[in-house]
């Protein structure tokens, strides 16, 4: 396994980080449950620790925080040294009080049950902090992310929060999720013309706050929009990144060097230069091992651009 910096960042991750949002509750995706129960995750952390993953992603609303459970009770089970792992996590979607109940695509959710319980508002991060301590069993996290743009708070009230959770101790870095570039950086345009709106990048510069390391978003062969405006801005660890989309044109690459297409389809995205680390979920042991395996592929400029050849501009997706 490689390591690599976190963008903008000294902490070193693996060069795929395992993303635990199939791990917790099978009832959260009935019915459609390909999230395995706790056992399963303790399982799959272990053989992922054993073959170099140092670090591992999950979110408090995925399995409504019976992911984050999951993910502490393995650390606790398997005696992960604590210096020698990296902890991600998420704020931002509503979490229901049963694992059963999905309500982390609501838009607009219920203000009887969620008024302050979702979102990046100070009153929501900060509550939100002693139950993911509580569940992942620790008494800090390397790295806090927004799960997404809030546009509905402040952006100053978001990035004094934020910086106040990492000054507390409770967390060492702050990260972003499914934004555009101009949310880092127009902040620099308000200084200018007052009736723009200071967005986070800058703003945490500009004010001696803690700013953003670094960014996740989708990205895989099929949707590359991020290559236009965020690559240039900041590195991203990129999910769903096995879509591919030309079976053939996969398959014969893959079967000339005798690996699986899932290699091909994960090493591209790690040889693109904005990328830091791509973040990996199965829900098989066989399948993680799979992943693990792109880590030793290499592709050459031809096979990179004859993968590339098939891309036609998608329509965004995943910014809410």
């Amino acid at each position: 396994m490689q390591y690599v910096r976190l963008k903008n960042s000294g902490l070193k991750v693996s060069k795929i980080i395992l993303g635990c949002m199939s791990y917790g509750s099978p009832e959260w995706q009935e019915p459609m449950p390909w999230v395995l129960g706790e056992q399963a995750g303790i399982e799959h952390i272990k053989f992922a620790y054993e073959n170099g993953i140092n670090t591992f992603d999950t979110a408090n609303a995925y399995s409504n925080g019976h992911s984050e459970i999951a993910l502490g009770k393995a650390i606790k089970a398997l005696n992960l040294p604590r210096e020698n792992i990296v902890v991600l996590t998420k704020v931002y979607t509503p979490v229901a009080d049963t694992p059963g109940e999905n309500v982390i695509d609501i838009v607009d959710p219920n203000p009887a049950r969620f008024a302050n319980k979702w979102g990046l508002r100070r009153k929501h991060i900060f509550a939100s902090i002693k139950y993911i301590l509580s569940r992942l069993q620790l008494d800090y996290v390397y790295t806090l992310q927004c799960h997404r743009f809030d546009y509905n708070t402040p952006i100053e009230e978001t990035m004094y929060a934020l910086h106040d959770v990492v000054q507390a101790g409770y967390f060492r870095y702050i990260r972003t999720r499914s934004c555009n570039a101009y949310q880092f950086w127009i902040i620099r345009l308000s200084f200018l013309c007052s009736t723009i709106l200071p967005l986070p990048m800058d703003y945490a510069i500009t004010n001696k706050l803690t700013p953003f390391i670094s960014m996740q978003n989708h990205y895989n062969l099929i949707y590359r929009k991020g290559e236009r405006e965020m690559f240039p801005t900041l590195k991203v660890c990129p999910h769903s990144h096995l879509c591919i989309p030309s079976l053939q044109l996969v398959q014969e690459i893959a079967s000339k060097k005798d690996v699986s297409m899932t290699q091909i389809a994960l090493a591209w995205v790690i040889a693109e230069e904005g990328v830091t680390t791509p973040i990996g979920g199965t829900t098989s042991v066989e399948k993680l091992e799979d992943l693990l395996g792109a880590v030793s592929v290499t592709l050459d400029a031809e096979e990179i651009k004859a993968l590339e050849v098939p891309y036609v501009a998608q329509a965004l997706v995943g910014h809410t």
